[in-house]
């Protein structure tokens, strides 16, 4: 259980082949309906998946625990982000930035369950329930502290693209139903039950689909994040050093919350795992969309440089295996 396995798995190889090519400015390239489908996909399998596993399980005490874990990791990630980045940017964009690490990264957390099961770690279906909760809550609290600091500099909102006078960005209740009706979260949350109410029978039909395709279609789909990271590179340009070492060391301090909240809390090794894989992760496709709108004041450049080009870089390589191995040593003496 180490780095350089992770390095060795395909899919994992694949992202670095992506990252490569796009550098190489290869025209290689996923096209865009297939980049869509493979992410729906994904998350449709890790949806039944979890929802055929809590169908032996049941929604029983740990359940809730682990998604009480997550909840409040969602609450405090960007309290903390935010106190601590307000003293290197503007309030707008220290709000942007800690949204995009309060929230969390779907593909982080299927790559961390297709490692788990490598690894023949075990964890709960009602995990990626948690992925959803997580997703909303700082995107939400960003929108209402964007709202307060330009109450208080009595200023309008500019874009950042044009520097002119951007249109009403989205209130909170305009951003509560965008993040909840997302149609990524539906679909994982509607495949999780479809996956508890089918169980065993809805396991075997969904066998070929769900299980068997997984690991290719992870492949290809992480090969697509490889060109999309390389292009992503250039926002990082003028980007503070210091800045770029959040990106590296908010991943480790948060995953560090989730592991100590997980022990005292009780939860088995591998939902401790994967609670500490989404704390440690960073939103770049769902929050970023809501922030154009929502604070068009803050820098695109920052939020989704910092989360995709970084942290999930990161992650992906070396955050994964590392957070696994924490956790096994610890849960196991």
């Amino acid at each position: 259980m180490n780095a350089l396995s992770n390095l060795l798995d395909p899919a994992v190889l694949f992202f670095v082949f992506g990252v490569t090519a796009g550098l190489l400015r290869s025209n290689l390239e996923i096209p865009t309906a297939i980049s869509r489908f493979l992410s729906l996909y994904l998350l449709m399998s890790v949806g039944l998946k979890g929802g055929f596993s809590l169908s032996q399980t049941g929604l029983g005490a740990h359940v809730l625990t682990g998604l009480a874990a997550a909840a409040m990791l969602a609450v405090i990630v960007p309290v903390i982000g935010y106190a601590l980045l307000k003293r290197w940017l503007n309030k707008l964009d220290a709000a942007a930035v800690a949204a995009t690490y309060g929230s969390v990264s779907a593909t982080t957390f299927i790559a961390a369950t297709q490692y788990l099961t490598h690894q023949g770690i075990e964890y709960g279906g009602h995990m990626a329930a948690a992925l959803v909760l997580m997703e909303s809550p700082a995107i939400i609290m960003a929108v209402a502290l964007a709202s307060w600091v330009r109450r208080q500099q009595g200023t309008a909102p500019l874009s950042t693209a044009t520097g002119q006078a951007a249109p009403a960005p989205l209130g909170v209740k305009a951003v509560l139903h965008e993040a909840l009706t997302d149609g990524a979260q539906l679909l994982l949350l509607g495949s999780l039950v479809v996956g508890m109410v089918t169980g065993e029978q809805g396991k075997a039909m969904m066998e070929p689909f769900s299980s068997g395709l997984f690991k290719g279609m992870l492949a290809i789909f992480l090969l697509d994040m490889g060109l999309l990271v390389a292009r992503q590179l250039p926002l990082l340009k003028g980007v503070p050093t210091a800045l770029l070492a959040y990106g590296l060391v908010a991943p480790l301090v948060h995953g560090a919350l989730a592991v100590g909240l997980a022990w005292t809390l009780g939860l088995s090794q591998g939902d401790a795992t994967l609670l500490t894989v989404l704390a440690a992760s960073a939103s770049y496709i769902v929050v970023p969309a809501v922030l154009r709108h929502a604070i068009p004041e803050a820098n695109p450049g920052l939020y989704l440089g910092l989360s995709l080009a970084v942290t999930f870089v990161f992650n992906i390589l070396a955050g994964i295996p590392l957070y696994t191995l924490v956790v096994a040593r610890l849960w196991q003496g």
